[in-house]
């Protein structure tokens, strides 16, 4: 009976409504210097965006909102319901007759160059320093842009943003970091990365870089342990009250993430995170920030109380913790607009010029 009902309301519930479709393309930063001392001949980044730039009486593009994906995503993650939906329509917060939306896919990520095109382990080893230095070149260089109205940062590209906030203050002139810490990746959150790279590195059939057919059974662990770090105690428990509901769970998500990951991607993605550590410059983001973590977030776990040791040294910066609910959803939560989409509207307010 519960069945029967759940695919009546599925019935009569209205049809999403479809993604809008952006304009994509690719821009070539000629020999990057990475952090490591490495250097790529032609370094791609793929970007997609929506709405129209739009330029001040100084000619200066002054629309401008630069979405960053989370580790493993791409900039098109941003384009799901979920998150469009609420944000990009008439009215809406970033509502793309207005906004320029910038929305790029990091070094090693999505179209962006990356290990599994074919350098493999030879690819270049690059850090977050990298992938921020390479989005303002695209930025700058690539499409004009020499200011943002918004960066707005989920995981990993929260992450970037208050590297970007310390490497290029001002730069933005409104910052929303989601789901991340401004300290160095210790404690658990690097171990479940360590293990999840020691595994791949630890399959024979990595091969040290150069496998001809994926290491299953390492980027298995990698995936699984990946799962955890993103689970959803809750959410998860009312979805998969039983043993055979959780089972097939974890079995769909394996297939599904076996079937796009490549091991090197993953293994250069959380390797990125290596030297992270804004930590020491905080003082330089002086721009309205809006910070938000959420309760049910195993990668930050808020028992840590770093974020209210840590607000207070950016001089307008506020933070709020997302209450675990059942429809909470752990890390991921930033992709879900509906939970934090009033703070959008009140940081925008708040950076008005």
């Amino acid at each position: 009976m519960r069945t029967l009902l759940a695919v009546l309301a599925l019935l009569a519930a209205p049809a999403a409504a479809a993604p809008p479709v952006p304009t994509e393309g690719d821009y070539t930063v000629a020999n990057f210097a990475f952090r490591s001392g490495e250097t790529l001949p032609a370094l791609r980044l793929h970007f997609a965006t929506l709405g129209t730039p739009h330029r001040d009486a100084r000619g200066e593009i002054d629309n401008t909102v630069l979405l960053l994906h989370g580790t493993g995503g791409t900039g098109k993650q941003f384009l799901q319901p979920q998150f469009a939906s609420e944000l990009f329509g008439p009215g809406q917060p970033l509502d793309t007759a207005r906004f320029y939306i910038v929305m790029p896919d990091g070094i090693g990520h999505g179209a962006s160059s990356k290990p599994s095109d074919g350098l493999h382990a030879r690819f270049p080893h690059y850090n977050y320093d990298d992938m921020v230095a390479a989005h303002h070149a695209l930025l700058v260089e690539g499409l004009k842009v020499t200011w943002l109205r918004l960066l707005l940062g989920t995981s990993m590209g929260c992450m970037h943003g208050f590297v970007w906030g310390e490497t290029y203050p001002g730069f933005a002139r409104a910052q929303m970091p989601m789901a991340c810490l401004p300290v160095a990746i210790a404690g658990r959150n690097r171990t479940w990365r360590k293990l999840a790279m020691d595994a791949i590195r630890a399959d024979p059939a990595w091969a040290g870089g150069d496998y001809a057919a994926q290491p299953v059974a390492g980027l298995r662990t990698a995936i699984a342990l990946g799962m955890i770090a993103g689970s959803v105690p809750l959410r998860q428990q009312v979805e998969a009250p039983t043993r055979e509901l959780a089972d097939a769970a974890v079995t769909a998500r394996m297939t599904a993430d076996l079937a796009r990951v490549d091991a090197n991607d993953q293994l250069y993605a959380l390797d990125a995170s290596r030297d992270y550590d804004p930590s020491g410059s905080l003082e330089k983001i002086t721009v309205p920030v809006a910070w938000l973590n959420s309760a049910d977030d195993f990668i930050n776990p808020p028992g840590l109380r770093i974020a209210e040791r840590t607000v207070g040294r950016m001089p307008n910066a506020t933070f709020r913790l997302i209450p675990e609910t059942p429809e909470g959803r752990g890390h991921s939560t930033h992709t879900w607009a509906r939970f934090w989409k009033a703070d959008l509207i009140a940081l925008l307010r708040r950076s008005e010029r």
